[in-house]
């Protein structure tokens, strides 16, 4: 399985990347610790296959947080 692409939902004025993989009957959402990046995540064997394990049943869509990995990192004063 090649990477997915990475695509940014918008909102507030601020992007969230994202990428969905799998089409299984679950939608499972898999956000990534603060030092994730969506896109390095497919390179590391080990990260790769369990991406792959868990997309095998499931339509999987990984995230990176707010002003974590590919999202933006501006994300103004907390509330």
């Amino acid at each position: 399985m090649k990477r997915p692409e990475t695509r940014f939902a918008r909102t507030d004025g601020i992007a969230i990347a994202y990428q969905v993989v799998g089409d299984g009957p679950v939608d499972l959402i898999y956000a990534t610790g603060w030092l994730g990046n969506i896109d390095m995540m497919w390179e590391s064997p080990r990260y790769r296959t369990f991406l792959e394990r868990l997309a095998s049943f499931s339509r999987l869509i990984v995230f990176d947080k707010r002003g974590t990995g590919l999202s933006d990192r501006e994300v103004g004063s907390p509330t």
